[in-house]
């Protein structure tokens, strides 16, 4: 386990250094990969990823839906209607933010931002916005681990527990619980403590290489994966340190909406329990 400064510097080299272990969001299978079914929630640690067999329709992922529904795990929604659910990772505050908001804003479009310790410590005042304006706020543990190398129960409790009560701290409501894995690394453990916990873990559908703060894609680049690749039921994985998503939000969510599609928050994906 590693501690993350409260330095929006020092952050952001532990987290490139996580990418590239890796990754916040694992990078997209090639989707020349073989479209056969995939194996089972794996035992020992793996990274999310996903294949396009066929864009424009659901992507393979590491596990079926069904594999992951016994956890109360989530990478798809309901894939029988043109509904799209917004999620972003949130390590730290990069000046983009308030964009983004704006942009879900205009558009009336419902998301979810899994944030670390660092993020509600640093930018307490845009979490209490993301609060008032309707969106989900998620866990992503205090610290960003790699928490599917904690065994114990207890201690994989207290990154999200320490999380969580930060965020009850700052905007005097409990946290939802819905969780999202550091880096993408899971496996069936990590999911049962989860699940044991009362979260819904939730993984994604479509993502893009956004991370890179100093190597960001142009929006040709960002619309050449969001755009073809979206299909009913999406949960969209963004980063909010990212220029490019600040720029493009509005531009991508109108694009979206003219191919049918709505917004849906997390709460309204199939058999979610909200208490």
């Amino acid at each position: 386990m590693f501690h993350l400064s409260r330095s929006r510097g020092l952050f952001a080299v532990i987290l490139t250094g996580c990418l590239l272990l890796g990754g916040l969001a694992a990078p997209e299978r090639s989707a020349s990969l073989s479209a056969a079914a995939p194996a089972a929630v794996p035992t020992a640690t793996d990274n999310w990823g996903l294949s396009f067999p066929t864009e424009g329709q659901s992507p393979v992922g590491n596990a079926t839906v069904e594999e992951l529904a016994q956890y109360d795990a989530y990478f798809l929604g309901d894939t029988r209607q043109k509904v799209i659910y917004l999620t972003f990772d949130c390590g730290y505050e990069n000046g983009y933010t308030e964009t983004i908001l704006d942009a879900l804003k205009k558009h009336n479009a419902p998301a979810a931002f899994f944030v670390v310790g660092n993020m509600i410590e640093t930018a307490p005042d845009i979490i209490r916005r993301m609060v008032q304006e309707g969106h989900i706020v998620g866990n992503h543990t205090y610290h960003h681990p790699d928490m599917s190398r904690i065994a114990d129960q207890a201690a994989f409790q207290k990154e999200l527990d320490d999380l969580a009560a930060l965020y009850q701290e700052t905007t005097g409501e409990a946290l939802p619980r819905f969780y999202r894995p550091p880096q993408g690394k899971y496996n069936v453990e990590n999911l049962r403590q989860a699940k044991a916990l009362g979260y819904t873990t939730v993984l994604w559908s479509l993502a893009y290489v956004d991370w890179y703060v100093d190597n960001q894609p142009t929006a040709e680049q960002a619309y050449a994966k969001l755009l073809p690749r979206i299909h009913d039921g999406a949960i969209v994985l963004l980063h909010s340190t990212s220029r490019t998503n600040a720029e493009i939000l509005d531009d991508l969510l109108t694009k979206w909406e003219s191919m049918g599609y709505t917004f849906a928050s997390l709460t309204e994906l199939p058999g979610v329990q909200v208490s």
